[in-house]
C-alpha cells in the first residue's frame, strides 16, 4: 500500500507503520515520485487550495485524502465517490487559539498603534492611554468546535465571561444555536468567529451581524475570509464604531488597494494562525495514526461530513 505525503520531514514523524506500507514524498504536482497506482492514502500540501482536487483524477486507487488543514472547504463535495475525506481537526487548536488570544490582546492594548509609533521613533504615551483591557470582557465565540473550545480555555485565566455558539444548540453544554446571534451579539465586547466555511456560514458576518455588535466591540475572524461579506465589513469598520483583528480576508491575498490596510482600527495578518513550527509534528502524528487505522481496517477519525 502506498501513501503519498508532501513533506520530507513527515517520514520520520509518522511513527512505526505496518511493513506493507510504503511512504513516498510528493512535493511537486508536476513530478510524481512513482507510478500513481496503488496510492491508497494521499496527504495534499497544507493550504494547497482547490487546485489539488484536480490531481485526484490521476490517483485511480486512492481511498483516503487526509488534509493537513482544519477546514475542508476547498475539498468538500469535490472528492470522487468511495474516497473518504478527513480533515486535521485538533492539529491547529493550539496555534489558532494562540493567534486569537494574541490578536485580542494586541488590539485591546493598542499594540498596533505602539508599533507604528516605534517605527517613527515616537514615544506615544499621550493619545494612546489609557488602553482597553481584556479583564472582565464578555466574549462571544461563534464556532464551538475544538478550536473554539481551545480559545475559551486559553482566555479563561483573563477573568472573562463566555457565550459559545454552534450550528445547533447544545443546551446541556451551555452552547447556543446560531439562530440566537441577533440576541447575543449586542451583549458581546469581543466576538470571535472560528466556524468552518460552508454554504451555511458563507457571508455569516454581514451588515446585520456587524450592526448588532455594540459600539467599541472587537471582531476577530480566524475562520475563512468568505465567512465575512467584505463590502459590509469595510463599510462598518470605516465608521470606526467597532474594531477588527483579521487573519483571513476575501480575497486572499488582500489586494494592495483594499481600504482595510490603512484602517487604524484593523489588525491584519496574512492567514498565519496555523503556520507554526509545531504544525508538522502534530499533523504527522495524525497522519501516522490514520494510516495505521486504514491498514488495519479500523474506522478513520476526522471524517468530513456535510463540510464539517
Amino acid at each position: 500500500m502506498k501513501v503519498w505525503i508532501p513533506h520530507q520531514a513527515g517520514l520520520s514523524l509518522m511513527g512505526e507503520l505496518p511493513p506493507d506500507v510504503t511512504v513516498e514524498v510528493f512535493e511537486h504536482a508536476d513530478r510524481m515520485p512513482s507510478d500513481a497506482a496503488d496510492v491508497r492514502v494521499w496527504v495534499p500540501p497544507f493550504l494547497g487550495g482547490s487546485d489539488g482536487t484536480a490531481l485526484l483524477r490521476e490517483l485511480p486507487d486512492v481511498a483516503v485524502v487526509q488534509l493537513l488543514s482544519a477546514g475542508a472547504d476547498a475539498w468538500a463535495g469535490r472528492t470522487p465517490p468511495g474516497v473518504t475525506l478527513c480533515d486535521a481537526r485538533g492539529v491547529h487548536d493550539p496555534s489558532t487559539a494562540e493567534w486569537v488570544v494574541t490578536a485580542i490582546l494586541a488590539q485591546l492594548r493598542a499594540f498596533p498603534a505602539f508599533v507604528r509609533a516605534q517605527a517613527e521613533r515616537r514615544w506615544a504615551y499621550e493619545g494612546n492611554t489609557p488602553t482597553d483591557e481584556l479583564t472582565g470582557k464578555r466574549v462571544l465565540i461563534v464556532g464551538a468546535g475544538s478550536i473554539g473550545t481551545a480559545v475559551r480555555d486559553r482566555l479563561a485565566p483573563f477573568e472573562v465571561s463566555f457565550t459559545l455558539v454552534a450550528r445547533t444548540a447544545r443546551p446541556e453544554q451551555g452552547v447556543h444555536g446560531v439562530e440566537e446571534l441577533p440576541r447575543l451579539l449586542p451583549e458581546a465586547d469581543v466576538v470571535v468567529v472560528i466556524v468552518p466555511l460552508t454554504d451555511q456560514t458563507r457571508g455569516l458576518i454581514d451588515k446585520d451581524f456587524l450592526a448588532a455588535m455594540p459600539d467599541g466591540a472587537l471582531l476577530v475572524n480566524a475562520a475563512r475570509g468568505p465567512v465575512a461579506q467584505t463590502e459590509a465589513l469595510v463599510a462598518e469598520l470605516a465608521t470606526g464604531r467597532i474594531a477588527a483583528a483579521l487573519d483571513v480576508t476575501d480575497p486572499e491575498p488582500l489586494p494592495a488597494d483594499s481600504p482595510l490596510w490603512a484602517m487604524p482600527n484593523v489588525l491584519l495578518t496574512p492567514h498565519v494562525a496555523g503556520s507554526v513550527r509545531g504544525l508538522l509534528p502534530r499533523a504527522y502524528r495524525l497522519v501516522g495514526d490514520q494510516v495505521r487505522r486504514f491498514a488495519a481496517g479500523q474506522p478513520l477519525i476526522n471524517t468530513v461530513v456535510d463540510g464539517y
